[in-house]
């Protein structure tokens, strides 16, 4: 042996080809894409694929995970079953298509992988019963509305698709996610049951949340609701209370339905006004006090472009500009003027004194309010917490203007207070405000319209029992007041004394 010279130098003088083809310096991982021909130890998200999902939609281009060996080589050949779950999931949404797939050369492929509701900051886990397991980047689910409805305790909306989505309350349930473990609440918006990605692939027009039930117009013009049937407000005939859409008996089509407290009433694509549901005020308008769990035609032939279900009363205009209500009068909110101070409830239409050219009217609990062709707003009966907006607190049994000449694109009644939204976008509610329901950041009362608090112009408003949801048409959904039960779809159940970003 040569004196100095280690066998390895000795070796490489004699093999000079192999020692050439040896490298005495430590290897790096390949370069990205590099596929080697090995045993796989790990998974890797390809993360870019995870951008700009959209709820109930198919994530594109699909979710891939690559199989790689300990230096992060995708290892080609490798054939193994991966798993993808939800990690974080911070509005219990359900991952749908097929989330097992066998590895091709070393990439598992999820084609039709969809998240089923918005949330931020959803990550997906990867897994294989023998190699480490991997957790995507973060990534948001967003859905676009393009109406939204408060109710009692429970909003609801409809998105660009069609799709339905409601939050808060669901005992009864109302949000119809049809879930047979569902939580008695949901803060965030959940797809109906029968929406788009949902049973029977429903696309609605239109939804209306009432106290404990909720309904909505599909896209051929069928009527859906659910919820509490206990009065028949669902209209299929039984009293059995459905988590789920389902069909109003009749096969009628309508354009729209408004689900009140304990009824519902809907116009036909001919303009026919329907209610069924709890009749202890003549709400129904049928000329009796009957309950019906059917559809019933409202009495007098009537035509309406627009209707209003309230908690005992119901409200709508005819094309004539005409508004008439019938129902609950204990305080004056048919607007029939004095000839029915005494008169404790109508079975039957009547029209509202004094002021035509109504576009839209709305009915509230015990108070109603109105627009007209020129903007000018109107509100009648109770008034003791300054919801008709006149500046006062007296009780009105016909219409008085909302203070502030103010022009309205449209106003809704909630259960002591209103909002309407001006023709600016700026928005104004008054009333009642114990829960912040005004937007204004207090809890103080207001006797007439004071400007919400908003980040943007609203498009739309509804004022529900004690929260107030509105749309914007570019920044989506907001909703402020009480939050109880999770209504106001921001995630928490805390009260917002100013609009609150609905997760969307």
């Amino acid at each position: 042996m040569h004196r100095g010279l280690s066998p390895f130098v000795l070796l490489c003088a004699i093999v000079a080809q192999a020692c050439s083809e040896i490298s005495t310096e430590p290897r790096g991982p390949a370069p990205a894409g590099t596929v080697t021909i090995g045993m796989a130890s790990q998974l890797a998200f390809v993360t870019q694929a995870l951008k700009g999902a959209v709820a109930n939609t198919v994530i594109s281009p699909p979710v891939r995970v690559l199989l790689r060996d300990s230096l992060g080589n995708t290892v080609a050949g490798a054939t193994d079953s991966v798993t993808v779950v939800l990690a974080t999931n911070p509005s219990g949404a359900i991952l749908l298509g097929k989330v097992t797939v066998a590895a091709v050369d070393g990439v598992a492929t999820f084609a039709d992988l969809q998240v089923d509701r918005p949330g931020m900051a959803y990550t997906l886990a990867a897994t294989t019963p023998s190699l480490d397991s991997a957790t995507s980047a973060p990534f948001d689910v967003h859905v676009t509305f393009r109406s939204v409805e408060a109710g009692y305790v429970h909003s609801c909306g409809v998105t660009v698709s069609g799709a339905a989505y409601c939050w808060g309350d669901n005992s009864m349930g109302q949000l119809g996610d049809g879930a047979p473990a569902s939580p008695w609440y949901r803060s965030s918006p959940a797809p109906v049951g029968g929406g788009l990605g949902g049973l029977g692939g429903l696309q609605f027009t239109m939804i209306s949340a009432g106290v404990w039930h909720t309904c909505g117009v599909t896209t051929s013009g069928g009527a859906y609701c659910w919820g509490d049937n206990l009065f028949g407000q669902l209209g299929d005939g039984t009293t059995e209370g459905r988590a789920t859409p389902t069909p109003v008996a009749g096969g009628l089509r309508f354009l729209r339905l408004s689900a009140g407290s304990r009824h519902t009433c809907g116009i036909t694509t001919s303009g026919a006004a329907y209610c069924w549901g709890d009749n202890q005020n003549a709400q129904l308008g049928d000329g009796t006090t009957d309950r019906r769990v059917t559809p019933v035609p409202v009495k007098g032939g009537f035509t309406f472009t627009t209707l209003s279900a309230g908690h005992g009363h119901t409200c709508g205009v005819m094309p004539s500009g005409v508004a008439l209500c019938w129902g609950d009068n204990s305080s004056g909110q048919l607007g029939g003027g004095t000839a029915l101070d005494r008169v404790a409830y109508r079975p039957y239409p009547g029209p509202v004194v004094h002021v035509r050219g109504f576009t839209s009217v709305s009915a509230g609990n015990v108070h109603t309010c109105g627009v007209t062709t020129r903007g000018e707003a109107y509100c009648w009966g109770y008034n003791v917490w300054g919801q008709l907006g006149d500046g006062t607190t007296i009780q009105r049994s016909v219409p008085v203007r909302v203070a502030g000449r103010l022009r309205f694109t449209g106003v809704d009644a909630g259960s002591y207070f209103s909002c309407g939204v001006a023709s600016g976008g700026q928005a104004y509610c008054w009333g009642e405000n114990v829960d912040g329901e005004l937007g204004d950041g207090t809890t103080v009362a207001r006797t007439s319209p004071t400007l919400v608090a908003q980040p943007v112009a609203f498009a739309t408003m509804r004022a529900g029992w004690y929260h107030v949801c509105a749309l914007n048409a570019d920044t989506g959904a907001y909703c402020w007041g009480y939050n109880g039960h999770g209504q106001l779809g921001e995630g928490s159940t805390n009260p917002r004394y100013a609009p609150a970003v609905v997760v969307q």
